[in-house]
């Protein structure tokens, strides 16, 4: 099983912070937040390989953090891999990096794609365990508890068996409080209908809309992530994150 981390956006919201640091690599209670991502798939069975995909503004930023990580980490194999984009008006987007992954690495195993600024307070193992259960694509889902909140993100309605019968990426009259995050599993199977997503031209940015592609041809499932998530967008999060963090 293969790991893609997306570290390719410029996290314009977070200037000047972000300006000669790329947002997964800022610090989170003393530790990058790329760091937490990794140590909570870690537990997950079968991972032999980790790609993150970022720009060729920060792949020399991830390139020295990978090899201060792998000595501490040393069974990891960590590959950066450069999208070569310089800035937002030439970034391929999130489904344009993953496609590129696949493409240039000639990835063809099971895949977890994660956003390098997911933060979880909570080890993952069970996360692997479920997905290679259901042998589908699998979407993590949390519940932000405040219907003003989902429209940032996406809405979505599931049956009783988890499944995805409805998605709407920002909608604007959310019936739910439970929202899709960058976590995703793709087995082998479904590789090919990523290359085909991108083939017919579709919307190659939020990872999102390659879930709202795909739930209408084949069975999507959810897996509800435990403890805490934040999604740091903002300088705001990224100091309560830091608080939350920290106590922890």
């Amino acid at each position: 099983m293969k790991v893609i981390i997306l570290a390719a956006g410029y996290a314009t919201r977070l200037y000047p912070l972000t300006l000669t640091q790329p947002k997964p690599l800022l610090p989170v209670a003393g530790k990058p937040m790329i760091e937490y991502v990794l140590d909570n798939l870690a537990p997950i069975d079968g991972i032999d390989h980790i790609y993150v995909v970022t720009n060729a503004k920060f792949a020399g930023h991830f390139e020295r953090w990978s090899k201060a990580y792998r000595a501490d980490k040393a069974k990891l194999n960590i590959t950066t891999v450069n999208d070569r984009s310089t800035d937002d008006t030439s970034k391929l987007g999130a489904i344009g990096d993953i496609h590129f992954v696949l493409q240039s690495q000639n990835v063809a195993d099971d895949v977890i794609v994660v956003a390098g600024d997911n933060l979880f307070s909570d080890k993952l193992p069970d996360f692997g365990r479920y997905c290679r259960a259901k042998n589908a694509p699998v979407l993590a889902v949390y519940d932000v508890g405040d219907l003003e909140q989902i429209k940032k993100y996406n809405s979505i309605t599931l049956d009783g068996d988890g499944r995805i019968t409805f998605f709407e990426e920002k909608p604007k009259n959310p019936t739910s409080t439970l929202t899709g995050i960058a976590l995703y599993y793709y087995p082998k199977s479904t590789l090919p209908l990523i290359k085909q997503y991108i083939a017919e031209g579709n919307n190659a940015d939020q990872p999102g809309r390659l879930i709202q592609w795909l739930y209408p041809r084949l069975p999507v499932y959810t897996w509800k992530v435990p403890g805490l998530w934040y999604d740091i967008g903002s300088k705001e999060t990224l100091e309560e994150a830091n608080r939350i963090f920290a106590r922890k």
